[in-house]
C-alpha cells in the first residue's frame, strides 16, 4: 500500500497565494514555507513581480529607456517563472516516487499540475487588484459595477479551476492519471539558440 503523498491539497496552496499577495502589499516580500509549499510561494513572487513590471511597461509616460529596462526585467521574470512551474511539477513526481505510487499507464491532463498552480496564481493577483479597483475613492458606481462583475467570473473560474486541480491531484495519486513534468524549454533567454542574439555577436 502507497504512503501518503505529501502535497498540499490545493485548498492551501491557494489560501498561501491569496494571503502572499495581500501581505506583499503591506510588507516586504517573504516566504516562511518548507518543501512544496515554499516552491508554490517563490513562483507566486515571481508572477507577483511580473504583475508590476507589466503595468510599468504600460504607463504611457514612460520614456523608451524605461520600456527597453522594464522589458528586460519581464523576460528574466517570465524565464524564472516558467523554470519554477517545472520545480513544483519535478516536487510532486519526487513526492509520489517516495510514497511508492507505482507509474500510471492512464490518460495524460492537457496541463502539469505546475502549470494549473501557476494559473491559480496570476487568477489570484487578478482579484487582489480588480478589488483594488472595486475600492478606490474615485469611482462611480458605474465602474464599481463593471468591476464587481468581473470579480465574481474571477472568483468562479478559481474556484473552478482549483476544483479541477484537486481533482488532477486525487487522480494522479490514484494511478487513474499519469504525471510528467513537461520542459519550457524557452529559446528567446539562450544565447546560443536567439539568433537576434548569436547573429550579434558575430
Amino acid at each position: 500500500m502507497p504512503d501518503a503523498v505529501a502535497f498540499p491539497n490545493v485548498r492551501e496552496l491557494t489560501q498561501l497565494q491569496i494571503d502572499a499577495v495581500d501581505r506583499w502589499h503591506r510588507e516586504p516580500i517573504d516566504n516562511p514555507f518548507d518543501g512544496i509549499q515554499s516552491l508554490v510561494c517563490q513562483q507566486h513572487e515571481f508572477n507577483y513581480r511580473l504583475w508590476h513590471e507589466e503595468d510599468k511597461a504600460r504607463s504611457p509616460s514612460a520614456s523608451d529607456t524605461e520600456i527597453a529596462t522594464v522589458k528586460r526585467a519581464i523576460d528574466k521574470l517570465n524565464q524564472a517563472r516558467n523554470d519554477m512551474i517545472e520545480k513544483i511539477d519535478d516536487a510532486l513526481t519526487e513526492a509520489l516516487c517516495k510514497a511508492g505510487v507505482p507509474e500510471s499507464t492512464g490518460p495524460i491532463n492537457t496541463e502539469t499540475a505546475g502549470s494549473a498552480i501557476d494559473r491559480l496564481s496570476i487568477m489570484s493577483l487578478r482579484l487582489y487588484h480588480y478589488r483594488e479597483q472595486a475600492d478606490r475613492a474615485d469611482a462611480d458606481d458605474t465602474h464599481r459595477g463593471k468591476v464587481q462583475q468581473r470579480i465574481d467570473l474571477c472568483a468562479q473560474q478559481h474556484a473552478d479551476l482549483s476544483h479541477s486541480l484537486q481533482q488532477l491531484l486525487d487522480d494522479i495519486v490514484a494511478g487513474r492519471k499519469q504525471h510528467r513534468t513537461y520542459r519550457q524549454m524557452k529559446m528567446y533567454n539562450d544565447p546560443t539558440l536567439n539568433p537576434a542574439i548569436y547573429a550579434a555577436k558575430k
